[in-house]
């Protein structure tokens, strides 16, 4: 486990958690305006 984290620091999962999360919220956006957009 040790020489794991030595290879992925704990800032770059940090980063990596971080930008998973914004896609998913900008891919539920972009989902949500066609979903509105079609309804119309």
């Amino acid at each position: 486990m040790t020489d794991l984290e030595e290879k992925f620091p704990r800032a770059l999962w940090v980063r990596l958690i971080i930008y998973i999360a914004v896609g998913h919220v900008f891919a539920a956006f972009v989902y949500l305006l066609f979903e509105v957009g079609a309804k119309q």
